[in-house]
């Protein structure tokens, strides 16, 4: 008996530490990148989808962005369909970016919406093209020749980058209480379609919304020191600093730089976080000691 009290009390003791956040928080956009193993496996899936849920339900207002590569690439072995990869990046043909397409929009996009419907929520599916939310701009790469050092253009094919965002329809959907759930997919003037980096895609989706939060689900605790101990919080020049000794390297880089151009773009805070953790989303959000790294910008996040 005495047991099932102190976990009654310690139930009771969470949610006073929730109240003030949830306080905070209410009537706030949270744009959210969702994707690595926590949309892989199921179990975390169902405990995502339950947390955006939860968010909701206390007023906050939660816009996902979702990934997909590794979905991406198992259709593409599956119709022998041959991938080539630049600097990390998927060279992207007419029939990759179709299949990405399908991929993406289709059954990684609609899993997700069924998902936070089943446990109570309200969402729907989108990508860039849905009411020219996002327009897309093909990127452009240049690398250096290894024998003349020239630099030279690469061709990634259909890989693009926001060029513009009309957050229009986002609006409407979260004045009507529906959970938008974005694809990273885009049209661009040329009437091309595009693939575009699910973390480019949110950090400008955050950015058009003025987001309160950005936050990056990955497959990692966080930024770490170079003890590979999680960095709680950062501010942008102490990025530029650990950037410089080379404690932050490799793929950290465009994370936290895709969350610097979204507080340059007026969001207030960014987090990479775990996505792995059981309600890590819940644990940054509502407790004082967060559950990954917050990259502050100039107003309090």
């Amino acid at each position: 008996m005495e047991k099932q009290k102190k976990k009654l009390q310690k139930k009771a003791a969470t949610l006073v530490e929730a109240l003030p956040y949830m306080r905070k928080y209410s009537g706030e956009t949270f744009v959210i990148k969702y994707g690595g193993h926590a949309m892989g496996d199921k179990k975390l899936a169902r405990q995502f989808a339950e947390d955006i849920t939860l968010l909701r339900q206390v007023g906050i207002f939660p816009v996902i962005v979702h990934g997909g590569g590794p979905q991406i690439g198992d259709m593409l072995s599956r119709l022998s369909i041959e991938s080539e990869f630049i600097d990390g990046l998927r060279v992207t043909t007419k029939a990759t970016v179709e299949v990405a397409e399908m991929v993406l929009c289709g059954s990684v996009c609609k899993s997700i919406v069924a998902d936070i419907n089943a446990v109570g929520g309200r969402a729907i599916g989108l990508s860039g093209k849905d009411s020219a939310m996002v327009t897309a701009r093909k990127i452009e790469r240049r690398k250096p020749d290894p024998d003349s050092n020239i630099e030279q253009a690469i061709d990634l094919g259909f890989v693009g980058e926001p060029e513009r965002v009309d957050a229009t329809i986002l609006r409407q959907s979260i004045d009507n209480g529906i959970i938008p759930v974005i694809s990273p997919i885009a049209m661009g003037e040329d009437g091309h379609t595009y693939n575009i980096n699910a973390d480019t895609m949110a950090g400008a989706i955050a950015g058009a919304l003025g987001a309160r939060r950005f936050v990056l689900l990955t497959d990692v605790p966080g930024v770490l020191d170079d003890d590979g101990e999680m960095i709680a919080e950062l501010s942008e020049d102490e990025i530029l600093g650990l950037k410089a000794k080379g404690v932050i390297s490799g793929g950290m880089i465009p994370k936290v730089e895709t969350c610097l151009s979204a507080l340059h773009q007026g969001v207030r805070g960014a987090v990479i976080l775990d996505g792995r953790v059981k309600h890590a989303i819940l644990l940054e959000i509502f407790t004082e000691r967060g559950a990954g790294t917050l990259i502050r910008g100039s107003d309090p996040a």
